[in-house]
Order: C-alpha cells, then structure tokens, then sequence
C-alpha cells in the first residue's frame, strides 16, 4: 500500500490505497467521509456537482465502518470509499428527482437500487446525489430544478452528461468514486470533458434491476465512475456480476478484473477511425487524438486508419428509441404543474415519439443488428476501433450546443451513442487539453463481451500518455468565494 497523500487528495490517491488505509486503521472512514463533505462544502457552490448531501447520514454510515474494522471485521474492497450516487439511482434516504422539475417532491428512497447496494455492500458510505439533465437525455448537465453543473477545468463550460455531476465530483476531488449510467456517452462524455478515465461496460455486466424496468431498454448500462481506470476496474469488481431482478445480467467474470489489468499492454492491431465515416470532427480535437494514437503505437499497436465505419450518422435510429423510451417514462407526468420547466427539446423529442409506430420500432432495432454486423467484421481484424470520444467541444455551462471549428452544433458528441446500439464495451482515456484549458478524450471499443481488453488497452494507454506528458492533469479548481 501506498502512503496517503498529506493533505489528502481523492484525485492523487488510489481507491485501493484508501480502502487499505482504513482496513488497517491507520485513517477511519469518518476521516475520509468529513474530507469529503469538507470539499462539498469549499467547491460545490462554484461547480454544482451535487444536488443532495446528508452529513448526519454519512457520517453514521462510516462510524459504523470504523466499528466493525475495530472488532477485526473486514467491510469489504472499498472500506469507507466516499461515494457519489447519481440521481438517477435509488440511495436509501434520497429522493431520486432525475433532475426533473416533476419529480421534486418525490418520496426518499426506502432502498438502494442493486447497483448502489453492491457497492455499500462493499464498505462504501453514501454522501450525496450527483445532478444530471431530466431524465439522464442529453450530454451536458443542466435542468430547471438544480441548475446547471460546471466543469472543474473550466467553469465557463458544463461538465457533459448525463453523468456530469459525477464526473465534475471526482474531477474536483470532492469524491474518490461516483456512480454513473451511460444509455448514449452518459459515462464516457462527461469523463472525457472532465479529464477522467471512464468505461461504459458491455451490457449487463453491472446490474440494473430492481422494481422498475430498464429505462432505456437495452441502451443503457451502469458503471462506476472514477478519475483513473484502476479506481474504475478496483469498483468494477465488485459489482460486476448478475442480479436475479435484471433480465439482462450477464454471468459473473471467473477471474478477477483488477487482476487482468496487473499486465496492461496494448493489442497487435488498432484501428482508428477518425469520422466513424460521418462526424464532423473539431479540428484541434483531432489533433489531440492523433497524437495519442501515436502514442498507442510507440506502445506497440499497428494503427490502421480507416475512413468510414458505418456509411450514415445512426442519431436518427438513437433519437427514435431514446424518444419512445422517455415517452413510457414521462407521459404520467404531462400535465403536471411543473411539465412546461422540462426542457423544450426533451419536450419536443416526447412529443414526436407519440406517432413511432411498433413496427418503426422493430426496424430501428434490425438496423442495429445490422451495425453489430458490420463491427464484427472489423473485429476480425483488430481488437479495438479508436475514435474521439466527442468530436467537438463541450457546451458553455447551462447550454445544449456545442461546438465543433468555431461553429455551434447541437450534435457535438457523435461518436459515443452507435455503441449503445451494439452493446459494445467502450472506455475513454484523456488525450489532452484543448486551448481552453479542456480535456479531450480518446475512446476505445472492444468486441461484444470484450471488456478486458477494453481495460488492459486504456490502462496500458492512460500510462503511456502520462509518460509522455510527464505530469498529471488536475483541475485547477476555483473555490466559491
């Protein structure tokens, strides 16, 4: 085990390290549950990350960790982890509000939801709910019940989405891990805006369940959140692995995942697609892959660059189920007091959703097959495409738009949501940063169930590249005055 960090940082120290730390008792979990309310309280005026923070709770909660590592039990992996929930999931005490205006009054939870459950199972102790946009709809986090959620690299600009509470938590330091969903980029956006390491894991690896059914059918997926891919692969492995109220929960890994990336190393064979055949791509975000890809290479990978992956943008097939998904969800609440606060493009999308047919639907889901198709092809030739993770910049904070070479774009995250379609593990590193200060990413996608080399390619790149810079990349955070 390494020393603590003195003062205690949560984005310099490994989440192994501090579980280890409290297991052994040389610091207790109320220690790292008071830094981490401490650092709610300085930075989340200026960043808005959580929406939802209970120190009593809390602080119970870790008093109880510290209790039962006194008497020589074990609470698990992740002993006294401070962890963030994201607003979507349920956390025993906490209203779930999705970040809609609509559900403001909702009731606290009387249960975890089973994702959340296996991480507290494992020692971590709850502190808050993180913000996203209404209903988890859209890349960068903003809504009318909590206001906008400011990234930590710079304020001026949003944290991405869903999961951007999440991601500007852990990119300020407030938390050491945070959970996430990511049913188009909802986990590799922000973490790719954030200048975190982040992994969307293949479909019903981490349980969804519980007494709701899957929001978004079969886009999306649970993950732990985290600044670096051990802290994520450390949180992986405890909660991969079925869940008997998730129809789609896949069997549990025989072999430990943290053990698998002990030895990260690249494969023989890359292939980088720049446009995916189809993005408009910003240009100094291509710049700031390009070089990372080179670093892929001087890692040992062949880079083999290839102009197109699927013929047409797949936003439409994306928007249609997305649409009718959020249709089922909200039409309960049409009519409600606060419905015109939802955002008029949310709005609007639920609105069109009310004439897709059935049979519409069933096609849109041939046409992903049919792009799972085409990825098993190129996965005959290499194991992992390369792209960006977004191909332009992140929206001002509070706004939809983007930018992509100096022009607004509504569509600046083109490259994240054709793997929800095919259920594809995929994971961001950071490539860098851009003339503003912000991080850019670098996405990895592997073949279906293919998380591990996944893992072992980000952990071995995300090495090489902090290597090649020589330094990490922290937040230079600005602390409300």
């Amino acid at each position: 085990m390494a020393p603590l960090d003195s003062p205690l940082d949560f984005r310099t120290t490994s989440l192994a390290d501090l579980a280890a730390a409290v297991r052994a008792r040389q610091i207790s979990a109320r220690e790292l549950t008071t830094h981490a309310l401490e650092r709610i309280t300085a930075l989340n005026p200026t960043y808005n990350a959580f929406v939802a923070v209970d120190a009593e709770r809390a602080l119970a909660e870790a008093s109880a960790v510290d209790e039962l590592t006194a008497k020589g039990g074990d609470p698990g992996a992740l002993a006294g982890i401070p962890l963030a929930v994201k607003d979507n999931h349920d956390a025993v005490g906490y209203r779930s509000t999705f970040g809609a205006p609509v559900l403001a009054d909702a009731p606290p939870a009387s249960a975890d939801s089973p994702f959340v459950a296996r991480l507290r199972g494992a020692g971590c102790v709850v502190v808050g709910k993180t913000n996203l946009p209404e209903f988890a709809w859209t890349g960068n986090t903003t809504n009318a019940l909590f206001g906008p959620t400011a990234n930590p690299f710079n304020p001026a600009h949003g944290a991405g989405g869903s999961s951007g509470g999440a991601a500007a938590a852990l990119a300020a330091g407030m938390v050491p891990l945070a959970t996430g969903s990511d049913g188009g980029g909802s986990i590799r956006i922000p973490s790719a805006v954030c200048g975190l390491s982040g992994m969307k894991p293949s479909l019903g690896r981490v349980p969804g369940g519980g007494p709701n059914p899957p929001g978004w059918l079969d886009l999306s997926t649970n993950g732990p959140m985290a600044r670096r891919i051990t802290d994520v692969v450390t949180a992986l492995d405890v909660a991969v692995g079925p869940d008997p109220s998730d129809l789609r929960s896949l069997p549990r890994p025989e072999a430990s995942w943290l053990a698998a990336i002990e030895d990260p190393h690249v494969p023989v064979r890359v292939i980088w697609a720049p446009t995916l055949g189809y993005a408009d791509v910003d240009a100094e975000v291509l710049a700031i892959c390009r070089r990372a890809v080179e670093v892929l290479e001087s890692l040992g990978a062949e880079v083999v660059e290839v102009e197109t992956v699927f013929d047409t943008d797949p936003v439409g097939d994306f928007l249609t189920v997305m649409g009718v998904c959020q249709l089922r969800t909200m039409r309960p609440f049409m009519g409600h007091p606060r419905w015109e606060e939802i955002d008029p493009v949310l709005r609007a999308i639920v609105d069109a959703a009310q004439t897709t047919t059935a049979e519409e639907l069933v096609r849109v889901f041939d046409r992903f097959h049919r792009m799972n198709l085409t990825l098993i092809d190129l996965f005959h030739e290499a194991r992992i495409l390369v792209t960006p993770t977004c191909a332009g910049v992140v929206p001002l904070v509070g706004q939809g738009q983007g930018t992509a070479n100096g022009a607004p774009t509504p569509n600046w995250a083109q490259f994240t949501y054709p793997f929800n379609m095919t259920r594809s593990p995929a994971a961001t590193v950071c490539a860098g940063l851009n003339s503003d200060g912000l991080p850019v990413g670098l996405q990895l996608v592997g073949p279906q169930h293919g998380d591990l080399v996944v893992l072992r390619t980000a952990a071995a790149l995300e090495a090489g590249l902090l290597a090649a810079r020589g330094h990490d990349l922290l937040a230079p955070l600005e602390p409300a005055p």
